[in-house]
Parts: structure tokens; C-alpha cells; sequence
């Protein structure tokens, strides 16, 4: 039952979020009662926590796939790219914006956890990118896997970026390529071009 709840509370708070869906919301949508909901969460915000370090898990999980699977460092992050915007296709709230502003101190245990997987992640894909001869060998990856973060951080910010004027999959797509061609060998602007052409 708690992983029930979990899975339909992501769903309500992704499409709707954090903030409008109640736990009578959810209890209706489930046919249960909200008695049956407390027992597993005591209270909103555990719940929340638990929708939100579930997603992240699940997401950390596809991502460590892709990374065993990809043929190479630029595929690798096109694939990561894809996946995570599957993951959140259903994204019509700004639910990053929302846990930020409601629940300030899981955006904060969240987002010093995504940094600490994207540092990793980045890092091995920056140093396997550097081995063969995909990314220059003059890069330092420990700046640039945090600059990557941080602007990854940074699109997300409706503040820069309104929703209205941008699509978060164009901002990916763009951000992506623009940290790629930053640190390419000849060798790696070949695969990223030819990826790119075959992709549109």
C-alpha cells in the first residue's frame, strides 16, 4: 500500500503540484480513505519527501543504466537527456519551483543529493571522454562537472528562463550542446555532429 501511495501521489504532483494536491485528493483518487493514507505518512511533507527521494532513486537507477549501455560520452549525455524528460514528461507545474518555495528544506536535501550524483556521474563520463580521445585532454574535470551542474541547475530557474517564452526540452537540448562543443576533441565534434544531424 505504501508503494501504491507513492506511485499515485508522484503523479498527482507532477501533473498538478505540490501545493494543490491535498491528501484528500489523493485518498479520492485511490478509493481509500486518508486514515489508511496517515498510517503509512504521518504527515504532507514525509509524504512529499518520499515521492520526491523515490523519483530521484528511480531516476539514479536509469541513469547508472545508460551510463553501463552508451557507446560513448556524447551519446551517453543525449540518453541521459532523453530519459530524464520522459521521466518528468508530465511536468506541468514546476514541481522543482514548487518544492522550492514550499518545502524548502527537501528541495535543499535534494538538490545537495543531485549534485552529488551528477558531480560522480559527470565526472566519470568527462575522465572515460578524455580516455578515448573524445574530450580534450587539457579539460579540468572536477570545474566542469560542477559548472555542467550548475547550469543544468540554472535552466531550471523560471526566474532566467519563464516558462512561457522557453520549452525545458529546448533549453536541455541547447545547454547540452553547448557544454559539448566547449571541450570536444576533432575526433568528438565528428560523433556530436553527425549525432546531432541524426537526430533532426
Amino acid at each position: 500500500m505504501r508503494e501504491q501511495i507513492i506511485h499515485k501521489s508522484t503523479e498527482l504532483f507532477l501533473n498538478l503540484g505540490f501545493k494543490s494536491v491535498t491528501m484528500d485528493d489523493i485518498a479520492s483518487e485511490m478509493g481509500i480513505s486518508k486514515k489508511t493514507i496517515y498510517v503509512h505518512f504521518s504527515n504532507k511533507t514525509k509524504l512529499v519527501e518520499a515521492v520526491t527521494f523515490n523519483l530521484f532513486d528511480k531516476i539514479c537507477g536509469g541513469i547508472d543504466n545508460i551510463c553501463e549501455k552508451a557507446p560513448n560520452p556524447i551519446e551517453e549525455l543525449y540518453s541521459i537527456k532523453m530519459f530524464v524528460m520522459h521521466h518528468l514528461k508530465n511536468e506541468k507545474a514546476s514541481p522543482q519551483y514548487q518544492l522550492k518555495k514550499y518545502y524548502p528544506q527537501i528541495h535543499a536535501a535534494l538538490k545537495f543529493k543531485q549534485f552529488e550524483k551528477m558531480h560522480q556521474s559527470v565526472q566519470e563520463s568527462l575522465e572515460h571522454g578524455v580516455d578515448t580521445g573524445v574530450f580534450r585532454d587539457t579539460i579540468d574535470v572536477d570545474f566542469i562537472s560542477r559548472m555542467y551542474f550548475t547550469g543544468m541547475t540554472g535552466i531550471k530557474d523560471n526566474m532566467f528562463f519563464p516558462p512561457e517564452h522557453y520549452q525545458m526540452d529546448y533549453l536541455m537540448e541547447s545547454y547540452l550542446e553547448y557544454h559539448l562543443r566547449a571541450i570536444v576533441t576533432e575526433k568528438g565534434m565528428t560523433i556530436l555532429n553527425n549525432f546531432i544531424k541524426n537526430q533532426s
